[in-house]
């Protein structure tokens, strides 16, 4: 079954990007909540991937009856399993070196990371408007570090493995884009989630060995929504929306994540947010006002 979002407007493939870098931002602090009461980095990892895996495969098999997949697309589905492999280690082993702000931070290296890619494997063609746009949008991430009053962290370990980590995730969404011509979100959300679990349990094996799951009933309430939030609902949004504006310009999004996250700490802690911060979150919704718009691919002849 081929799958088109071509009736999808711009405006809503944008709203999508803004609810998926909402959840990405709570995610931080709630992954790193989870990591500091008890669940250990892999354990985490590779049973949040199991839930969520099983989640699309329902979905899939009541929508598609398959999870089939050609032959001519393995060497792109194991390219993007192992990245996607990589991407987790590198997330869950940042927050636990680091500050989830600080992952948040760097993770706003992505769309500079995924318009090289993009560049570099043909799939999108940058024009000069779209480096000023992402230039401004950067300008208000580090405008956005400069008004929290800190820096970055003094954990090189952790820092690197979160730009490792915004990297890998860059690479991912380039390259499953040609699966994506092919194929349903909930389709390669199933193959790639259920695929990946096997090798973050093998990897975390000693740690889901010995992981104790006593916790309080807030862990598993953000459990339950690292799972069903920043898992299934992103990937369906995140995915959908770059098939119909490409990925550089959804990667754009990404820098909004560090200003939403100084937004819940103002909602949800109390915590004061400066002049320089707002600041910054215009400038990083200036960019991406800037940044061009993809025009609408053409649909597949069937």
């Amino acid at each position: 079954m081929l799958f088109t979002v071509a009736s999808v407007r711009r405006p809503t493939a944008d709203l999508l990007l803004l609810a998926t870098v909402s959840l990405w931002a709570l995610n931080f602090t709630v992954s790193k909540y989870i990591l500091d009461h008890g669940f250990r980095p892999l354990a985490y990892s590779s049973t949040r991937y199991a839930c969520a895996g099983l989640i699309f495969a329902a979905i899939t098999f009541a929508w598609e009856r398959s999870l089939r997949m050609g032959r001519r697309d393995l060497p792109i589905i194991v390219f993007c399993a192992a990245v996607l492999f990589a991407n987790q280690l590198s997330f869950v082993y940042a927050l636990r070196f680091t500050t989830a702000t600080t992952v948040a931070l760097l993770f706003g290296t992505l769309p500079i990371f995924t318009a090289l890619f993009a560049r570099g494997s043909g799939v999108e063609h940058l024009s000069r408007r779209f480096w000023i746009a992402a230039l401004v949008s950067f300008a208000g991430v580090v405008l956005v570090a400069a008004g929290s009053g800190g820096s970055l962290s003094a954990n090189l370990k952790g820092d690197t493995l979160a730009v490792c980590g915004a990297a890998t995730w860059a690479a991912y969404s380039v390259a499953i884009g040609p699966l994506m011509r092919r194929y349903s979100p909930f389709r390669l959300s199933a193959v790639f989630l259920l695929a990946v679990t096997p090798l973050l349990a093998l990897a975390g094996s000693q740690q889901l060995a010995h992981q104790r799951y006593d916790f309080g009933a807030l862990v598993w309430i953000g459990f339950a929504f690292s799972v069903l939030g920043p898992l299934v609902l992103t990937n369906l949004f995140w995915f959908t929306a770059i098939d119909r504006v490409g990925p550089s310009r959804a990667s754009l999004f990404a820098n909004l994540q560090p200003f939403l996250a100084a937004i819940v700490a103002l909602v949800l802690l109390s915590e004061a947010i400066t002049t320089v911060q707002i600041v910054g979150g215009v400038a990083i919704a200036a960019g991406i006002v800037l940044s061009p718009r993809r025009a609408a691919p053409e649909p597949p002849a069937e």
